[in-house]
């Protein structure tokens, strides 16, 4: 467990995070910032972070989050960290986020501006207080086979989001249940361009995910 703190990745690459928790950070959790690239973050639990839990920020790239759970954390996942960084982060920010547990945890699953595409895909969505997905900013995020459960607002996108301009938002094969409209609009290039993936059934997805997320 690193209690207390975390990691924070300048100009870094080939980096694996694995089977860790973190608790109680006093900043971000994980911040993978200054151009870094092919950065995976693995089957990590997330317990109260004063900020953010992962955020992947300033020209960072081909970034992956798999298998974590987000336990009852407030701002999950922070992609762009700003309305005014066109010149760092248009071209870059491109993140696979699949089979994690957003468990009672309030938003930013992930937020994201510039980035594209992002692909969020069979993850298990339960209990978001404030929101599931926000694309901003013209961000291009597949939102594919994912499982929401009594999520309010499961994706914000051509409307934009808190001061952001809107973004791009494909709304594919997800189940809702007892959660609002996913907000979508506009096209986003197809992630099998950059990698082949299997997709899970979403009826499948919270047995498979909250029997496998975490630190193991």
């Amino acid at each position: 467990m690193i209690s207390g703190g975390g990691f924070d990745f300048y100009r870094s690459s080939n980096v694996i995070v694995r089977n860790l928790t973190f608790a109680d950070a006093e900043d971000d959790a994980i911040n993978v910032g200054q151009q870094s690239h092919h950065i995976w973050i693995h089957h990590n639990t997330f317990v109260r972070p004063v900020d953010g839990s992962v955020d992947i920020v300033r020209g960072a790239d081909f970034v992956t989050v798999s298998w974590n759970h987000f336990a009852g954390t407030d701002k999950s996942m922070l992609i762009g960290h700003s309305d005014g960084a066109s010149s760092t982060d248009v071209g870059h920010l491109k993140v696979s986020i699949h089979h994690n547990w957003f468990d009672g945890s309030r938003q930013r699953h992930p937020r994201v501006r510039f980035g594209d595409p992002v692909h969020v895909y069979n993850n298990y969505f339960q209990s978001n207080a404030l929101y599931g997905v926000a694309s901003t900013m013209n961000a291009g995020v597949l939102v594919e086979g994912n499982y929401f459960a009594s999520v309010p607002y499961p994706c914000f996108s051509a409307g934009g989001y808190a001061g952001s301009g809107p973004g791009r938002l494909v709304n594919r094969s997800n189940v809702f249940v007892a959660s609002g409209v996913c907000e979508s609009g506009g096209t986003v290039d197809d992630p099998r361009t950059w990698y082949s993936y299997t997709l899970d059934p979403a009826a499948n997805v919270p047995a498979l995910v909250t029997a496998g997320a975490g630190a193991r």
